[in-house]
Order: C-alpha cells, then sequence, then structure tokens
C-alpha cells in the first residue's frame, strides 16, 4: 500500500505559495522525506534553450526527449494536440516518495493547505472550497471551520502536512469523483 501523502498548497497569485513551499522542503527532507512536487502553470513555458541539443531535438519534432546525466535526469513530453494531462495522470506518474506537495490546480478536488494574506484584497477561497482542511496565514482568521496556521510559523505547516495531508490513495478517490 502507497503510503504517499499529497496536499495541494493553493492560493492567489502573491499570497506566498512558492516561498512556503520552497521553505517547507528542506524541513521535510531533514526529516528523512522523499518530497516530490507537481506545479501547474497556466501559461506556456520551457525548460529547454534554444541552441541546446534536447531543444534541437524537440524543436524538430521529437515527441518525448530524455535528457540524463550522472546527477539527474529529465524527461520532457510534448503535448502537440493531445489534452494537457490530469492532476491523476501527473500524480501516477512520480516516482515513489512519502509527500507530494501541489502547487497550483485550485480548482481540482483534492485535499488543499490555502495560504492566505488578507492585505492581498482578495476572497479567501476556504470559504467555497470543501476540499481545503486547513489555512496558513500571517493574520488572524475568526470563523474559520479549518484550522488556521501561522505563516510564518513553516515547522508547525511541514508537522501538520506530515500528519494531516491524505493518503495518495485517498487524494486520488477525491479526483476520480464527479462534483
Amino acid at each position: 500500500m502507497n503510503s504517499t501523502r499529497v496536499i495541494g498548497i493553493a492560493g492567489w497569485s502573491g499570497s506566498g505559495k512558492t516561498t512556503l513551499i520552497t521553505r517547507m522542503i528542506p524541513l521535510l527532507v531533514k526529516r528523512g522525506l522523499k518530497v516530490a512536487t507537481v506545479k501547474h502553470a497556466h501559461h506556456a513555458f520551457d525548460v529547454d534553450q534554444p541552441g541546446k541539443d534536447s531543444y534541437e531535438h524537440r524543436k524538430s519534432g521529437a515527441a518525448e526527449v530524455v535528457i540524463s546525466s550522472a546527477r539527474r535526469w529529465v524527461q520532457m513530453h510534448e503535448l502537440g494536440e493531445e489534452r494537457e494531462p490530469s492532476l491523476i495522470e501527473l500524480l501516477r506518474r512520480l516516482s515513489p516518495c512519502d509527500v507530494v506537495l501541489v502547487e497550483g490546480f485550485k480548482h481540482e478536488r483534492h485535499a488543499k493547505l490555502e495560504v492566505y494574506r488578507p492585505s492581498l484584497g482578495k476572497p479567501p477561497l476556504h470559504t467555497d472550497d470543501s476540499r481545503i482542511i486547513a489555512i496558513a496565514s500571517d493574520q488572524p482568521i475568526t470563523g474559520a471551520r479549518v484550522p488556521v496556521l501561522d505563516l510564518n510559523n513553516v515547522p508547525s505547516i511541514a508537522g501538520f502536512v506530515c500528519e494531516r495531508a491524505p493518503m495518495m490513495e485517498d487524494a486520488i478517490g477525491a479526483l476520480e469523483c464527479t462534483p
């Protein structure tokens, strides 16, 4: 049985999602956990650079390009006219790990921790999303139906993730449910 925990980190642009994730990862790794991340980009992106052999392979029409070295490997898949893979499909492609932090995909049905800063002037997500299991904020939140964690206490947030993030099977099960 897979013991991987999965939690989304959701919030408006500028709320500090990426900062929280990059501060949390070393704490999780220090606990001996293997961490993976899945990030959704709302725009075209490129991890390769013009002039590099792998870029030229892909631009010439290769559907997949694998680059390997003694330190890392990466596999790029060109979608072309194919649909974007679902979060479920992406989670199933991950190598075995202990914790998956999902950034973006805020409208999907997996459990999420909302990063909320009232100073942004945006409405909270937790009032309309029953999948939010906690809020990390730099301000107290009155009347919240879920735990409110201090956004500046990253060790506490990492502990919450280790204890309360759903298991992979439950996350996929929630994603498979129709609304």
